[in-house]
């Protein structure tokens, strides 16, 4: 028996005794369906199972569960749809904080704020969830779809991602994920994994956002993320312009970037299916290219310089032709002229002075492949091509394992 049939049973139940003392006991009528979910969440017992049947429900305020060992589960992301358009109250669609915690196969759209946020929670499986602003790309739409945060042992998987302000499929602050077999489009982010203790991303399709995916540090939040795989991706064609809010870490992605590395460490990019992103296929940062460099303060394990990236047996076809920024622009025709493109990978090419051995920073063994180093430390003033000092190698990362539970 679901949650959701156990509060049936219970006020029915309370309606017999009634009837047992009083003559002519009148049925209750059955709450709507979204009173019922409402009442479920908040009176969730470890062990419940709250299935979601298949129609649209639509919420005026945010759902909230903080109970542990809960499956919430729909009738498929097409068919079980919880629409908050017109929400009025809460910062969230689907608000979780606990642990244990499975929901899938049902679609979240139109909310205010973010439309799926976990918090604080360990084992963490968000499966077959759809998150989508029907409206299209809009500054106006909720910064993430599926969210979690402070999280350890996570599967995002299967899942689909439409038109999120900042990331449609964000993972930030923690440890032990796994990112596979998701959609993510239209979103400034289609997949951004920050400040993030080992993630494996593979067999996901990156397509029509600002950026494909995002492997990021954030110079303020005390847990640095390194340990990143990226792997057997499909990422195209992300030239969708940045609709971000102004300001935001990632509103100074710049449209037409398939994977973007900044301030990252350990982060590995192979069997990848790279087309006609128009900045770069891979593009590599420092925090002093970030959009909010010196705007933010600097956790003590902060560090802004990406090392240890390893780049190799993917496939590139176009791109760089049309760079997202105005000065990326500049430099791509007066390196390569108008009808040009840049190569495929392109570095900032600020290095830490401290690093006195640059072959470790950045390796790349992908056929013909080139790395165009932009010297944005020296304002443009030697940009090139110098592949030997990438001729390198850096011990490969271990696969996931995510822990059974």
């Amino acid at each position: 028996m679901t949650s959701i049939q156990k509060l049936v049973a219970r006020r029915l139940l309370g309606c017999t005794m009634v009837t047992a003392i009083l003559i002519g006991c009148a049925p209750q009528p059955e709450k709507p369906f979204t009173e019922q979910l409402r009442e479920a969440l908040e009176t969730a017992v470890p062990g419940d199972v709250i299935e979601i049947p298949a129609g649209t429900f639509t919420f005026k305020r945010s759902l909230i569960l903080n109970t542990d060992n809960v499956t919430i589960r729909g009738a498929g992301m097409d068919q079980s749809i919880l629409s908050f358009k017109g929400q009025i109250a809460g910062a969230e669609g689907l608000s979780v904080n606990a642990s244990d915690f499975v929901i899938e196969d049902l679609a979240i759209e139109d909310t205010v704020g973010d439309a799926l946020k976990v918090n604080e929670g360990d084992n963490i499986t968000i499966r077959r969830v759809r998150t989508e602003w029907t409206n299209g790309p809009d500054t106006e739409n909720g910064a993430y779809g599926i969210y979690p945060v402070q999280t350890t042992n996570v599967l995002l998987e299967g899942n689909v991602a439409i038109a999120a302000s900042d990331a449609g499929i964000y993972v930030g602050q923690s440890k032990q994920v796994v990112v596979r077999d998701n959609r993510a489009e239209y979103n400034v982010a289609g997949i951004e994994v920050e400040n993030t203790i080992g993630a494996d991303v593979y067999n996901n399709i990156a397509n029509n956002n600002t950026g494909g995916i995002l492997v990021f540090n954030m110079p303020s939040i005390p847990q640095r993320g390194y340990a990143t795989r990226v792997f057997d991706n499909e990422i195209h064609s992300n030239n969708t312009e940045n609709f971000a809010i102004p300001g935001t870490a990632v509103s100074g992605v710049p449209a037409g970037s398939g994977v973007v590395i900044n301030s990252n460490d350990q982060v590995e990019v192979f069997n990848n299916h790279f087309s006609n992103n128009n900045t770069a296929n891979i593009v590599i940062s420092s925090y002093f290219s970030a959009n909010f460099a010196g705007q933010r303060e600097l956790a003590a394990e902060f560090d802004p310089y990406p090392e240890e990236i390893l780049i190799y047996d993917n496939t590139f076809e176009g791109g760089g032709t049309q760079p997202g920024l105005d000065y990326l622009t500049e430099l791509k025709n007066a390196l390569y002229g108008e009808q040009g493109a840049f190569p495929d990978i392109i570095w900032d090419g600020i290095v830490n002075p401290e690093n006195k051995d640059q072959r470790a920073i950045i390796c790349v063994d992908n056929g013909e492949a080139q790395l165009l180093s932009i010297d944005a430390g020296n304002q443009f003033a030697n940009p090139g091509v110098d592949m030997q000092k990438h001729d390198c190698s850096i011990t490969k990362l271990q696969p996931i394992v995510l822990a059974s539970y």
